[in-house]
């Protein structure tokens, strides 16, 4: 679904003529078909699945954000306003990002459901977050607000 969410984009952006809308979405479209032959096809798939795709497109906006930073401190602005432009029509396909204090009450709720008592425990709570909640919130942010609670 999403992958046709995307395709259907790309055809909107070619027929509106938007040149930076069209290039992002080809390049989405490019490191999804990457990933298809470089991660799906040896493990046997014809395709990666939409977890992992949302998972490829929250990196693609975690580079272009590090990227923003290193030109706004280059002095191009310029760049970094086209990388944000990048972002902005990358997350038209993410699920809406849950708040800090949202994340925060779905860890509680899992370490009390899980029975995690020590950072030992870490990996049950992150593996149950990348199955229910993928694409909807940062995993290194995650990470920190497990690590806090856990007492780690």
């Amino acid at each position: 679904m999403l992958r046709e969410k995307i395709t259907e984009s790309l055809k909107a952006a070619m027929i509106a003529k938007d040149e930076a809308g069209v290039s992002t979405l080809r390049m989405i479209t490019s490191a999804i078909k990457q990933k298809d032959i470089d991660v799906a096809r040896p493990r046997g798939d014809q395709q990666i699945s939409p977890e992992e795709v949302l998972s490829l497109m929250q990196g693609m906006i975690k580079s272009r954000r590090e990227s923003v930073e290193m030109y706004k401190q280059g002095g191009r602005p310029e760049l970094a306003d086209k990388e944000l432009a990048e972002i902005t029509c990358i997350e038209k396909f993410l699920p809406k990002q849950m708040s800090e204090d949202e994340v925060r009450g779905v860890v509680k709720d899992l370490i009390a459901s899980t029975g995690a008592a020590g950072i030992k425990d870490m990996g049950k709570i992150m593996g149950v977050l990348k199955t229910q909640y993928a694409g909807q919130l940062d995993m290194g942010k995650a990470s920190g607000i497990i690590k806090e609670m856990l007492g780690g």
